[in-house]
């Protein structure tokens, strides 16, 4: 896979991509990640690239290097300070489940004066449209609206994602508040396309506006769940 100097640092994009495929069942708690040989090979990358890269994932307590064994995923749960909840895709990575990003349309959009997304976000924002699969099937379908203050980086190619909420905190913005509106919905042609169903098959819609401390919408989501395949969850530690 490809990476690039115009993105960041090296290692850090490194440490973002194998965090992601952590965080996604790719590489499940328990296994070990691939050698640093096989690291440098598909990164294209210098050994001591991939050893700061590792090294960073060590101290977040992702993986634990050991001697004669190799690199061991350690921990698969991110830490967010907004919620003492569970993120849905780690409940279905703790199930042994392993879910994948595929990447479908980045574009600029602008807004009519008076409409809704103008309301939101002004004159125009990034729109990114990917795909969830789980275990290999599609299962969730997004549609992010993203504030022009968060700066996404690069060119995307058909394969990895950056993570949207990676770009947003290397922008400086902190999301202070997240509000989700759930709907029954029944898949249309172009939908019923993408995730492999029959037309009006139902379908759980989630609607998510995300905030910064000072109220400002900073990434807008329309995502469409095939509740068929595997039930939305919602996890709470008292």
């Amino acid at each position: 896979m490809s990476i690039t100097r115009k993105n960041g640092p090296l290692y850090l994009q490194i440490k973002k991509i194998i965090k992601d495929r952590i965080l996604h069942g790719v590489y499940p708690l328990g296994t070990h990640i691939p050698s640093e040989p096989q690291l440098e090979q598909e990164f294209n990358v210098s050994k001591m690239t991939v050893r700061n890269a590792i090294q960073e994932l060590h101290q977040e307590g992702y993986v634990e290097k050991r001697s004669g064994v190799g690199t061991i995923v350690t921990r698969n749960t991110s830490f967010s300070k907004l919620s003492k909840g569970k993120l849905f895709t780690e409940i279905l990575v703790e199930e042994g489940h392993q879910i994948q990003k595929r990447h479908l349309k980045t574009e600029w959009v602008f807004h009519e004066p008076d409409s809704e997304m103008y309301e939101k976000f002004g004159e125009k924002c990034l729109r990114i449209e990917r795909l969830y699969l789980l275990d290999g099937q599609p299962y969730i379908h997004y549609t992010h609206y993203v504030s022009p203050l968060v700066d996404m980086g690069g060119d995307f190619g058909p394969g990895e994602l950056p993570s949207l909420y990676d770009r947003i905190e290397e922008s400086q913005i902190t999301l202070e508040n997240f509000r989700d509106r759930f709907l029954a919905a029944v898949a249309d042609e172009e939908m019923a396309g993408l995730l492999g169903v029959n037309p009006g098959t139902p379908l759980l819609k989630r609607l998510r506006s995300s905030f910064d401390g000072a109220g400002t919408i900073i990434e807008y989501s329309i995502g469409y769940y095939n509740t068929e395949l595997q039930h939305y969850l919602i996890s709470y530690d008292a």
